[in-house]
């Protein structure tokens, strides 16, 4: 028979139990949304980002001496299946916050969910300026550079071209239409003698690129902008190169750079493009150089861009999650605001006046290195810079009603 003592002992033990709350005894649930089976060139990776930061971070005990248990589910690349997928994980599943998107139409979605339901919400991907500036809420944050950042990073080197006659070429949605507007705004403020010809905005994921490709050859422009990204991006690339659409022209390009949408042009990758991307084999920094051991240890692989915004959206949760010493909502919103995390770029922070992130981009210069596409002449943008900012009574302005 137990003593009293230990009877005692093992009640006293469930009492207090009983007087911490149930969630601070489990696992910190992250509710993620993506569209892995629409977008796997981007998101394949950037799982495997969001798996080694989740096992780095349990494997020193958690955050606060709790686990993270990452809870993924596919949006379809359909904003209604976004909202319905978050009201699953909120509801049933009991997440602590939401995070992910890689559509910016889909991101919106999920910003407009956080915002009705006073949910925190972490974006890694989606790029519309309207996630973080026109129309963003206070639940919302994002990690990557959005179409407005990455435009300020291109302009600077379109405009040493003089180039005057300009065509464009986009998908036609949000981040589309948000990165056409955004550079069309800056580089005429930067040349304002500049012309564009022609446009061509084409159902994501459907190009028509012979029709395209003739129709920019048509207006006879001295350079390019293309926002075309994934399968898209191939089949233009090819039909420019068949029809000679590049040639004597220079090709200014959101995302070209990244290994996602550069490999697989594989010998057809142009030479001479201007994009934004990553160059993971050169990049001879500390910090991405710790991150870069530890991929390629657990994947036997080399990381593309979307692994290192799994990764590094992972972390900032965590950081975020630690300096608010808990999950609400509205502790958590306080804690991002102004805060810092290590990255395989470096250090970021986010930004309290529109709760964007510093993280900046590489740019630079595509090279066909002997039938495989690769970034040279590269610069990494630092995303604090002003440069790459609106101006602060703009940013208010635009979020008057958050």
């Amino acid at each position: 028979m137990k003593s009293l003592r230990h009877v005692f002992s093992a009640a006293s033990v469930l009492a207090l139990a009983s007087l911490v709350p149930a969630h601070a005894q489990g696992v910190i649930k992250i509710g993620e949304i993506n569209s892995y089976k629409a977008q796997p060139a981007f998101l394949e990776p950037y799982k495997k980002g969001m798996d080694l930061a989740v096992e780095e971070i349990n494997a020193k005990g958690g955050i606060n001496g709790r686990k993270i248990e990452l809870i993924t589910r596919d949006d379809n690349g359909s904003p209604g299946d976004t909202v319905r997928m978050a009201e699953e994980l909120v509801s049933r599943e009991k997440v602590d916050l939401l995070a992910g998107a890689f559509l910016s139409n889909t991101g919106m979605a999920l910003a407009d969910f956080a915002k009705q339901k006073k949910f925190f919400y972490l974006a890694g991907e989606p790029l519309t300026d309207k996630m973080t500036w026109q129309g963003g809420n206070q639940y919302t944050f994002r990690l990557r550079p959005g179409t407005y950042m990455q435009a300020a990073m291109l302009v600077p080197e379109a405009a040493k071209l003089k180039k005057k006659r300009w065509a464009i070429v986009y998908p036609n949605y949000e981040y589309g239409q948000s990165a056409t507007a955004a550079f069309k705004n800056l580089l005429k403020a930067a040349q304002p003698d500049v012309e564009f010809v022609a446009e061509q905005a084409t159902p994501l994921g459907k190009v028509d690129a012979g029709s395209v490709v003739q129709a920019l050859a048509d207006a006879k422009p001295d350079a390019i902008f293309n926002v075309l990204f994934g399968a898209d991006l191939t089949k233009f690339v090819r039909e420019g190169n068949t029809r000679g659409l590049f040639k004597d022209r220079t090709v200014v390009s959101v995302l070209t750079g990244e290994p996602e949408y550069l490999d697989p042009l594989k010998d057809e990758a142009p030479d001479g493009w201007i994009v934004t991307g990553y160059p993971w084999y050169s990049v001879k920094t500390a910090d991405h150089d710790a991150f870069l051991k530890a991929y390629q240890a657990k994947f036997k692989d080399y990381p593309r861009l979307g692994s290192v915004v799994g990764y590094s959206m992972i972390h900032s949760a965590a950081a975020g999650i630690a300096k608010a010493g808990g999950t609400e909502a509205d502790k958590l919103v306080a804690a991002f605001k102004g805060l810092q995390v290590p990255s395989p770029f470096g250090k970021i922070t986010y930004r309290a006046e529109d709760h964007q992130s510093t993280m900046g981009a590489f740019v630079g210069r595509t090279k066909n290195d002997g039938g495989k596409g690769v970034m040279v002449d590269y610069v990494y943008l630092d995303g604090a810079d002003a440069r790459f900012q609106p101006p602060a009574a703009e940013i208010k302005k635009s979020r008057a009603q958050d």
